[in-house]
């Protein structure tokens, strides 16, 4: 019988064919091929480059007798790829008797099945620039956080271009089919923010337009939630405002240094007349007769603020104290920001608005943080939303920490303290501990804006609602939410 003349086997050409390709003794398959391709050896050497693969397993299934000389062994295999690892395949070896020997009858697919009807695999390269901004706990920005403008714009100052990768299918008069990709890993950079504070400041603005919510840690400066929801693009770190009643903290610094001790007894009518110039009045005019100065603090006393600060201060000394709390201090965030401006003027009735944070002062959220930070700690620290390292390459070195009057510190925090406890924030659901200063401040092209600033514990804060009305109606409520939802 013709069979009988068959040099080998059918298992043997297989098991010999199988152990040369995972050798990688392409010469030794390319012997047990009937009529090989001449580009062969070229083929599957050019795959295994293209593919950047490191080693392959094959595992044969039983063979299959197709009768008359033909058989077929299906076989499992897994190319390792240098950049996706694994990739197994399912393919067959097909066999045949030629000249009396048993050879395998080789096609693209053999390879890969992929690569039948003329297909190719290649593989490219994808050119990524990815940044990734993190809390400081390294966990990802919590969702809607009303960060996101802040985030965005700092990106490109850590975006590396990196490099990702994508497996093709190229079959001729078929789309391109992509089979593998592996996106270039984003560079990751920790900001100052606080998972738990972002989060709890972005619920608590959650119903609230137009409003932000900047948190600062005393004894770091580090920004550790800002989240903003002013329109018509505004900005809480770099856009100016009215201050209101919450720049009576500044005022209260002057007259303190003034000599003007917190128990000292001031006149609080419900309307003052600056001698020869303009007439102040009280929130609905009211008179509260004589009060301690802390009082005055408390209840935002607009004619005891002015009768003070008119008979005891120039504009000068007014400026100089708001320029030791922050206004004459660059800040340094990393993300830009400002504080604000007080101009020292001779007109008495300019004098007796910006004594109460109306008139010509004007402010930002932030800097209005970073005041109520700086009473905590007894030290200004420049705001910054990066590392020290981090701020001074992109923006430049922040000023030193500067370390305020212990006495006048003291005394900024029993009154503030004052405010909640009894004073104008005494209804706002704040938590124990917490002490601070509403403020409302009158504008021309609409409702009144609406301030809190505060701190408890290592935690300070300014709550600012545009247009939003009375700061202890809105503001103040809006950060018992937050300090509540901790």
């Amino acid at each position: 019988m013709a069979s009988s003349r068959v040099r080998g086997s059918a298992s043997q050409t297989a098991a010999a064919y199988f152990e040369a390709w995972r050798k990688g003794d392409i010469t030794g398959m390319e012997r047990l091929v009937y009529q090989a391709p001449a580009d062969f050896v070229t083929r599957h050497r050019a795959l295994s480059d293209e593919l950047h693969v490191e080693s392959i397993q094959l595992t044969p299934g039983p063979l299959k007798s197709m009768g008359d000389g033909v058989a077929e062994v299906p076989f499992a295999g897994v190319r390792q790829l240098t950049e996706f690892g694994a990739w197994p395949f399912d393919s067959t070896l097909r066999l045949a008797v030629r000249d009396r020997t048993w050879k395998v009858l080789w096609a693209p697919e053999t390879l890969h099945p992929l690569l039948k009807d003329g297909g190719r695999l290649e593989l490219g390269e994808i050119d990524m620039v990815a940044a990734e901004l993190v809390t400081s706990e390294g966990d990802r920005i919590p969702n809607d956080s009303y960060a996101e403008a802040y985030l965005e714009r700092l990106k490109p100052e850590f975006a590396e271009a990196n490099q990702g990768w994508e497996l093709v299918l190229k079959v001729p008069g078929q789309p391109d089919r992509p089979l593998l990709s592996k996106q270039a890993g984003a560079n990751v950079e920790e900001t100052t923010l606080s998972r738990p504070v972002q989060a709890a400041a972005a619920r608590a603005l959650d119903g609230v337009d137009d409003s932000s919510i900047v948190v600062i840690q005393p004894s770091t400066g580090a920004i550790l939630g800002l989240a903003d929801r002013l329109e018509e693009n505004h900005s809480a770190v770099q856009d100016l405002f009215p201050p209101g009643s919450v720049f009576k903290t500044i005022t209260a610094a002057a007259l303190l240094k003034s000599g003007l001790e917190p128990f000292a007894e001031v006149p609080c009518p419900g309307r003052y007349t600056v001698p020869g110039h303009r007439t102040i009045d009280n929130d609905g005019v009211v008179d509260r007769g004589l009060v301690s100065f802390t009082d005055a603090f408390a209840h935002s006393c607009n004619t005891a603020f002015v009768e003070q600060a008119t008979t005891r201060l120039s504009s000068k000394d007014l400026v100089e104290t708001a320029n030791e709390w922050g206004f004459g201090r660059p800040i340094m965030t990393g993300i830009g920001g400002s504080c604000g401006t007080v101009r020292e003027t001779d007109d008495m009735d300019a004098f007796a608005e910006d004594v109460i944070g109306q008139g010509e002062v004007v402010t930002t959220p932030l800097c209005m943080a970073a005041l109520a930070a700086a009473v905590q700690s007894g030290v200004w620290r420049s705001p910054r939303l990066l590392s020290e390292e981090q701020v001074s390459r992109i923006q430049g070195t922040p000023p030193e920490p500067a370390p305020m009057d212990e006495g006048i510190v003291t005394a900024l925090r029993d009154m503030m303290t004052a405010v909640v406890d009894y004073g104008t924030a005494a209804d706002a659901g704040l938590p124990e501990g917490v002490a601070g200063k509403t403020g409302t401040a009158e504008v021309v092209d609409g409702e009144d804006h609406a301030w809190f600033i505060g701190y408890r514990d290592d935690l300070a804060f300014c709550v600012f609602v545009r247009h939003g009305g009375s700061g202890a109606a809105t503001a103040a409520p809006i950060a018992a939410r937050f300090l509540n939802g901790l």
